[in-house]
């Protein structure tokens, strides 16, 4: 019977030895894992963005819109309450975040949305001070205005006259450009409205030629807000048209029904009106609403539906490739 007791007292030390052990594993995972989750949490992005400052909705904001890259290089910022509101911005380019931040403040007119415009075409420098070489071969979207420029001897491959059936005086003008116009006028004549070319191609120094009297006459700055320099003018792409009709011209077209028809069908022809009304700052001209651009058929209608410039269209969706 002894010999059974001794047996039972051996057997209760080994279940409470294994009870112990399987205690002690269960702490032991208890504590690896709230370990590894502290770990975890610490080094989350949420967990060092919130260090820094970000408040809940902006961090948010911050992980839905960025790659991991442009996450890290916030984290080496200190924090900013107006990253938030920029980052939300439809036309927002990451690169541009810190110059949208200094504009702003600069300017203080309280609109996210301008800053981003005008820092992304680059309106907030000085014009014709950090001028960049046009890309030619983006076709019949290069861009030319008061930062990117074309070369003294560019000219069009296929310039070719225009009939004076379609324009006052002597004029050229790229052919596919010229197959549009034709396929636009006879709409247009359809509802018996008259679209006449007044001025289309122009080489370099037909525009230096141009700006120089304008700029004896009256000034280089008034010079500047009428007239492209020798080498930004859209005209020497061969792609624009500046265009009027019967009994009107530059300054009283917008007051035309051939300028309403333009404003509701121009984009179904690949032209987009290039300066439009309270955009100055931002394309850098005055309000021209004779001034018409080839851009091709389904950039010019996108540019129709967004509502915005060829310029803020080219820094987004063209030199920054995003899609839209």
């Amino acid at each position: 019977m002894e010999g059974n007791h001794v047996y039972y007292r051996k057997k209760r030390k080994v279940k409470k030895g294994v009870i112990y052990a399987l205690i002690g594993l269960v702490i032991v995972i208890g504590l690896s894992i709230a370990g590894f989750n502290y770990y975890k949490k610490i080094n989350s992005y949420e967990y060092k963005l919130a260090k820094v400052g970000y408040k809940e909705n902006e961090i948010t904001t911050i992980l839905d819109k960025l790659t991991d890259e442009q996450v890290e290089t916030i984290l080496n910022k200190k924090y900013n309450d107006l990253y938030d509101d920029f980052i939300k911005e439809k036309y927002f380019m990451f690169k541009n975040l810190d110059t949208y931040v200094e504009y702003y403040n600069d300017e203080s007119d309280g609109d996210f949305s301008h800053a981003v415009a005008m820092v992304n075409v680059q309106a907030n420098e000085d014009h014709y001070e950090d001028v960049k070489k046009t890309d030619t071969s983006k076709k019949e979207l290069l861009l030319v205005n008061k930062y990117n420029a074309l070369d003294e001897n560019y000219i069009p491959e296929d310039i070719i006259d225009i009939s004076v059936k379609y324009c006052y005086g002597d004029n050229e003008i790229s052919n596919e450009v010229y197959q549009k116009f034709i396929s636009m006028y006879n709409a247009a004549k359809e509802e018996d409205l008259y679209l006449i070319i007044t001025s289309a191609y122009r080489d370099y120094n037909f525009q230096k030629e141009l700006w120089d009297q304008y700029a004896d006459s009256q000034g280089e700055e008034w010079a500047d807000s009428v007239a492209a320099r020798p080498g930004h003018s859209e005209h020497q792409t061969g792609l624009a048209l500046d265009i009027v009709t019967y009994n009107s011209n530059m300054n009283d077209f917008e007051n035309s029904d051939e300028f309403k028809w333009l404003q509701q069908n121009a984009h179904k022809y690949g032209f987009i009106l290039r300066y439009p009304k309270d955009k100055e700052d931002i394309t850098g001209y005055s309000y021209e609403s004779w001034h018409y651009r080839y851009v091709g058929v389904d950039v010019a209608t996108e540019i129709h539906e967004l509502g915005i410039t060829f310029d803020e269209y080219y820094a987004y969706y063209i030199a920054d490739g995003n899609k839209n």
